[in-house]
């Protein structure tokens, strides 16, 4: 991702801006420092997702989608001891 000082960006801008639309990120910086990001408008407003970004902290058991135990079941079908009363949630 290339990154442009503010002269050289006010020099170049409607080439920077191809290049964005084009799918270039493009870096605005001051004296060295990144101040600001040039990026197709459409890219932000769309939901763009990064895939992947949580795999590292989701875990999904290995049972996960083994039957239910018989009184969970039950319980869920209403069928269980106490059905219709209103438990602790």
């Amino acid at each position: 991702m290339p990154v442009y000082n503010m002269h050289e960006a006010k020099t170049n801008l409607s080439r920077l801006l191809e290049s964005a639309l084009l799918g270039e990120e493009i870096i605005l910086a001051r004296g060295g420092k990144p101040l600001a990001r040039i990026v197709p408008l459409g890219r932000d407003q769309a939901g763009q997702r990064d895939l992947g970004v949580m795999a590292e902290s989701v875990r999904i058991a290995d049972d996960f989608d083994a039957p239910l135990p018989e009184d969970v079941l039950a319980d869920f079908e209403g069928a269980g001891e106490g059905a219709g009363e209103a438990g602790p949630v």
